[in-house]
C-alpha cells in the first residue's frame, strides 16, 4: 500500500518514480537507512514509514532514525517522511472520495484522520457500514480468519489510489493531513532539483 501511495504522490508532483526498495517493513528500512542516506548524496531519495505507535510525535522518530544511520546534518536530496499513524490516514483525509469509494456517507468519515488510534481499523469499520455488498465482502475480515482486514483490503485501496477519475486526491487530502502536506512539499522540493 505504501508503495502505491508514494508512487501516486511522486506523479502528483510531476516527477517519475524510480526503483522501490525496503518492502520488508520498518526494521528493514532502519537497517539500511545509512545506505539510503549515502545514496541521497548523489541522487534524490524518499523514505516513507508509518509512525504506528512508536511515538506521539514524528520529530523524535525522524531524528532518532537519522542519528542511528550516522547522519547528523540535513541531506537536501533525502526526503524522509512519516505517515501519522498509518498511510491509511492519508486516504481517509480525502473524506468525500473515500466515502464515495466505500459507499458510506461522508459525514461518518473522521475529520481528523491523524488523530485516529488505528486508521486501518477505521477503514474496516467504515467498510462494515457500506451499502455496497462487494466492499463488505472484500474489505471486512471473515470472523474465522482472525485477520485485521478482509481478503481484498489492499487491492481495493490500491484501486482507490490509482483511480485518476474518482479516486484519491492528494491535494484535497493534504488539507486535512499535516504529515501528507509535508510529504508533498518535500517531494516538490526533490522534483525541482
Amino acid at each position: 500500500m505504501d508503495e502505491v501511495v508514494l508512487r501516486a504522490l511522486i506523479q502528483h508532483v510531476g516527477a517519475q518514480p524510480g526503483g522501490f526498495y525496503g518492502k520488508h517493513g520498518k526494521q528493514y528500512l532502519l537497517k539500511y537507512m545509512h545506505a539510503y542516506a549515502r545514496a541521497a548524496k548523489i541522487e534524490p531519495w524518499i523514505v516513507l514509514i508509518d509512525m504506528d505507535h512508536d511515538a506521539d510525535c514524528p520529530v523524535p522518530v525522524r531524528r532518532n532514525w537519522m542519528l542511528r544511520s550516522g547522519f547528523h546534518e540535513p541531506l537536501p536530496m533525502l526526503c524522509f517522511r512519516i505517515a501519522i499513524r498509518e498511510v491509511e490516514s492519508w486516504l481517509l483525509a480525502d473524506r468525500e472520495r473515500i466515502a464515495q469509494f466505500l459507499g458510506v456517507p461522508a459525514k461518518i468519515v473522521p475529520q481528523n484522520p491523524e488523530a485516529l488510534h488505528d486508521p486501518k481499523h477505521e477503514i474496516v469499520t467504515l467498510a462494515a457500514r457500506s451499502r455496497l455488498k462487494r466492499i463488505k465482502s472484500e474489505m471486512i475480515p471473515r470472523p474465522e480468519s482472525y485477520r485485521a482486514v478482509g481478503p481484498a483490503y489492499n487491492s481495493r485501496l490500491i484501486q482507490f489510489v490509482m483511480d485518476r477519475k474518482n479516486g484519491w486526491r492528494p491535494e484535497i487530502a493534504a488539507q486535512s493531513s499535516e504529515s501528507l502536506r509535508r510529504a508533498i512539499a518535500c517531494l516538490r522540493r526533490l522534483a525541482a532539483l
